[in-house]
């Protein structure tokens, strides 16, 4: 069939895709800071969102069972509750919020490499070089992004481990591990109002979705790869996390803007602050490759269900959705120019992305529970385990991360009034495009039969994958 996607995506490049998008500079910074605030007990915070992202990880992995599109959640969205919330969930959950955060991203690999590399180069001529370059793989193709998206996702978690490792052992001559008080025991269970700052380090595994229709046994690579990542970045981010409370002060950590930086050169001295520099290069390069690579791909299923303009829907010779390639790479590189998410604003916008992420995990759970109840007997090759717990408790657990996203109530106010910004936009943006452009009622809801036709066929024999 003409202007499809073609299945080139195997297990590694799915795991890579969910490890990648998730261990960012920016969730480097939140890790670090998070056991400066909460020194060892930050880890209490850690196992709790990551299992909160487990939960999200099930639901995503039971709806891409069902309807395996390359829209991810606006496909899921169609036949329960209809396209305004669909648009909502990808343009406010994703597209929206990445502009800021992954232009944020680029932000802070340029101000690193700049520190520890390149002390004469603008720090914002290095991100936009960076971006271009990201765009340029993309346009190419889904076979140049799986080996770029292996190859630095690889390099940049034996790296954190590696680093970790030599913390821990002592063995890396960057000075004398320090005392490490433990401000948990003042903290109690106060910890646990971190968790929000934690689900950060975890965020966006179901990125893997959208490759759903590039996937050569989505069935199995869908779930496998989001849960494996899960794991690989939980212990590879406790590894780092212990590791840097030995070798740098909790406060000091807890205020810097770069304390990933001030960890490893404490472990190793310049050494350390190289290596970092490089880990920081292959974080942002997986993250924004991941971004780009897709964001396209929802917003060429989008355009596709006159969501959005028809050229989203195109591809190019390559079987790249160029124009949403290009789309999210300017629009990054505008944002970043403007410098509208400099370091002084970094974690505020980060939880700010965190919020409307949250909304479109809530739209996921509840997307998931009203396919139980209205479609029982529709084939799902992955299903959630003990029914619809781990919705009910994944949505409890992300209205409390909502209710308390910031210890700091100044903060948090600053937040709230971003989130609520980017929601605004998003709402009103998707009404008039479902009413004057669709011409269809919000809550229109699309058959289950119409979505699940014209997929392009996966060498996928499996009947069910359980836990």
């Amino acid at each position: 069939m003409e202007n499809q996607l073609k299945r080139t995506v195997g297990l590694w490049t799915a795991v890579a895709t969910a490890v990648g998008i998730v261990v960012a500079s920016s969730s480097m910074v939140s890790l670090v800071q998070g056991f400066g605030i909460a020194g060892p007990g930050f880890i209490i915070a850690m196992v709790v969102a990551m299992l909160l992202n487990l939960f999200v990880a099930f639901s995503f992995a039971e709806l891409a069972s069902i309807i395996p599109k390359a829209g991810g959640i606006n496909h899921y969205t169609l036949p329960t509750m209809g396209p305004f919330i669909g648009m909502i969930s990808v343009l406010s959950g994703y597209v929206l919020v990445n502009f800021f955060a992954g232009s944020a991203e680029a932000s802070i690999a340029g101000i690193v490499i700049h520190d520890v590399f390149f002390p004469t180069v603008n720090p914002t001529a290095i991100s936009v070089i960076f971006m271009i370059v990201l765009c340029l793989i993309n346009i190419r193709g889904i076979e140049l992004y799986s080996w770029v998206q292996v190859i630095v996702t690889t390099l940049m978690i034996v790296s954190i481990v590696a680093i970790g490792l030599i913390a821990l052992t002592g063995t890396g001559g960057g000075g004398e591990p320090l005392p490490v008080s433990l401000p948990f025991n003042e903290m109690g269970v106060g910890v646990l109002g971190l968790t929000a700052m934690a689900f950060w380090l975890f965020i966006g595994g179901e990125f893997v979705t959208p490759m759903a229709e590039e996937m050569k046994k989505p069935k199995l690579y869908i779930p496998l790869s989001m849960i494996l990542g899960l794991v690989i970045i939980l212990v590879a981010d406790t590894l780092f996390g212990f590791g840097a409370i030995r070798y740098a002060p909790l406060s000091e950590l807890a205020n810097s803007d770069s304390p990933h930086v001030i960890a490893a050169t404490g472990i190793m001295g310049r050494t350390g602050q190289v290596w970092m520099g490089i880990i920081t290069f292959f974080a942002t390069a997986s993250t924004l490759n991941t971004i780009i690579c897709s964001i396209s791909r929802m917003l060429y299923s989008m355009a596709r269900e006159g969501q959005l303009p028809k050229a989203f829907g195109r591809l190019n010779k390559w079987g790249s959705p160029w124009v949403g390639v290009i789309f999210m790479s300017a629009t990054l590189l505008v944002f970043l120019v403007a410098g509208i998410t400099n370091s002084a604003s970094i974690s505020t916008f980060i939880l700010a992305g965190a919020f409307c992420w949250f909304i479109t995990y809530i739209i996921a759970h509840v997307n998931v529970i009203i396919m139980r109840y209205k479609h029982p007997n529709v084939e799902r090759t992955f299903k959630s385990p003990l029914g619809i717990t781990f919705q009910i408790v994944g949505i409890l657990g992300i209205f409390y991360m909502i209710f308390n996203i910031f210890p700091e109530p100044e903060v948090r106010t600053q937040i709230y009034t971003y989130a609520i910004s980017f929601l605004a936009i998003t709402i009103i943006f998707s009404a008039i495009w479902v009413k004057a452009v669709m011409k269809k009622g919000l809550f229109e809801l699309t058959p289950l039969e119409q979505l699940q036709k014209d997929l392009p066929e996966a060498n996928d024999p499996l009947t069910s994958f359980k836990l």
